[in-house]
């Protein structure tokens, strides 16, 4: 389908902070990515560049197009879910679905009125009288009822329950996710969305430090989980991580050969989290 987004040096600064340190990534069309960093790693300031809410030095494309410089066309070709729901409090929810309707030109109200009838928003409620969980359920709906090549969500599901979660995600890859579409997403919630995902980039300091597809996990890093006979040998391969868990040593580590690694003890693959908490706080934690 083609590389959607390609960035190559992507810099950028506030005052004398460097938000953005030489960033490089490509994204390709049809990729569920998560963003995924520490608070003030540079995710939001990645989202504005590509949204071309803000300048910045180096080369950027989001579906062929400069974002800064052509914004307007940009928009017909990206949706963006931000992780605070901003709505008027005075208007109806079906308002809100003839007034997006009127003004977005690949907005399906039909669409969006399904993804509203999977919740239990009144059509004729003011979104002030909704609770934080509906009023973002409600913009969720909107968003997704776009036909948008770039969906980008910063935090979606902030303010919604277990099942609200659930019954977002379960949508956007059912109801909403294709092979034409692409999607962006930045979370805190990572063991939530790590089934979901095709590839991840760790953002650390205004730099990326993993750029890997989620098919590769099990090719490059292991975790062994040892007891504290075995821990001091398995520290002497040089683990990207160590923690203690119920009396026993974890292990996570980058490239090292897991037929090694098995004779100290049990090898498996680690999860996204732990996977993160590794490689942004180091050798130990």
């Amino acid at each position: 389908m083609g590389t959607l987004i390609e960035a190559q040096g992507l810099s950028k600064s506030y005052g004398a902070v460097c938000a953005l340190d030489k960033v490089s990534f490509k994204i390709e069309a049809g990729q569920i990515v998560g963003l995924i960093g520490p608070n003030g790693a540079g995710k939001t300031t990645v989202l504005k560049a590509l949204l071309g809410l803000t300048p910045y030095t180096g080369h950027l494309r989001v579906a062929g197009l400069d974002p800064y410089r052509q914004r307007e066309a940009l928009m017909q070709e990206v949706c963006f879910i931000a992780d605070v729901a901003v709505l008027p409090r005075w208007i109806r929810v079906n308002q809100v679905v003839d007034f997006v309707g009127g003004v977005h030109p690949r907005f399906r109200p039909e669409r969006c009125r399904e993804f509203l009838a999977l919740t239990s928003i009144p059509p004729r409620a003011q979104v002030k009288t909704l609770s934080k969980g509906m009023v973002t359920q409600l913009h969720l709906a909107l968003a997704m009822a776009i036909d948008a090549r770039l969906l980008v969500l910063d935090e979606p599901t902030l303010g919604l329950d277990i099942l609200a979660r659930k019954a977002f995600y379960e949508a956007l890859i059912n109801d909403y996710f294709d092979a034409t579409r692409t999607v962006l997403v930045t979370t805190h919630q990572v063991e939530e969305v790590e089934h979901l995902l095709t590839d991840l980039l760790f953002i650390k300091r205004g730099r990326i430090v993993l750029d890997t597809p989620m098919e590769a996990l099990p090719e490059r890093f292991s975790q062994l989980v040892v007891l504290p006979e075995q821990a001091a040998a398995a520290r002497a391969l040089g683990p990207l991580h160590e923690q203690q868990r119920f009396g026993r040593h974890v292990f996570i580590f980058d490239g090292v050969d897991r037929l090694h690694l098995a004779a100290l003890g049990e090898v498996g693959t680690p999860g996204v989290a732990d996977l993160f908490v590794a490689t942004m706080t180091g050798a130990t934690a």
